[in-house]
């Protein structure tokens, strides 16, 4: 088993700008988040995965806050 060297982070992490997607299995709990760069990549990821998965559009990152979406105005961390 190896052992972590070093001190632990102290900074919490932060989502990366763009527009994000939750996708789940249909009849399942788990969920995958997935970013995209603009609203076009958006529009063709939900229709890529909205065959076989359930897809919630979570919003836009902006400067560490939501810009949209069901988060709105509240910051990522």
């Amino acid at each position: 088993m190896q052992r972590q060297k070093g001190r632990p982070a102290t900074k919490p992490v932060e989502l990366k700008e763009g527009f994000y997607l939750e996708l789940r299995t249909k009849g399942s709990n788990s969920l995958v988040k997935i970013r995209r760069e603009n609203m076009a990549e958006v529009e063709l990821a939900i229709e890529q995965y909205g065959r076989s998965k359930t897809v919630t559009y979570l919003g836009q990152v902006k400067g560490g806050k939501w810009l949209d979406g069901k988060n709105k105005g509240k910051k990522t961390a």
